[in-house]
């Protein structure tokens, strides 16, 4: 598996904010602009928590088995595979969405004076640092899963 490219997440975030702050400038001038949901960064921090989990488990278990530890639990390269498939997944969804949420957010920042907008306002920014987290979490997670370098292989392999 090829690692997680900064640049891609970063230009994901930016292409997604630049359309979302588009959006929400054209959607405010015909009518009235959609809500940022509560549940948006809430979601966000439960996926992030969930991949810190699964990085520092597998990391546990790892260091358990590389010490030799009596009764250490191996890792199972399947289940770490698919952490780290989805760990990918949810940093490159997490860059879309705080980047969506990002745009709409500097949309808000010139209504700061409504209350609601104000609120909505707040929603999109802990939306934007959730999905920093996620993307956090996964670069973590994909680091944890790294294979030692084969003096074989040509370029960096992310594997479990």
């Amino acid at each position: 598996m090829k690692q997680l490219r900064i640049r891609t997440l970063a230009g994901l975030f930016v292409v997604a904010g630049i359309l979302s702050w588009a959006g929400a400038r054209l959607w405010n001038s015909i009518g009235t602009l959609p809500s940022v949901p509560l549940a948006a960064p809430i979601v966000l921090a439960v996926i992030a928590v969930v991949l810190l989990a699964t990085a520092l488990s597998i990391r546990a278990r790892l260091r358990a088995q590389r010490e030799r530890r009596p009764g250490a639990k191996g890792v199972d390269p399947m289940m770490a595979a698919r952490a780290l498939v989805f760990g990918q997944a949810s940093a490159l969804v997490a860059a879309l969405v705080a980047g969506m949420y990002g745009g709409t957010g500097v949309f808000l920042l010139e209504e700061l004076d409504i209350p609601a907008r104000r609120d909505q306002a707040i929603y999109a920014g802990f939306s934007v640092l959730a999905g920093i987290a996620v993307i956090a979490a996964a670069i973590f997670l994909e680091r944890v899963c790294k294979l030692p370098e084969d003096e074989d292989t040509e370029g960096t392999t992310t594997a479990a």
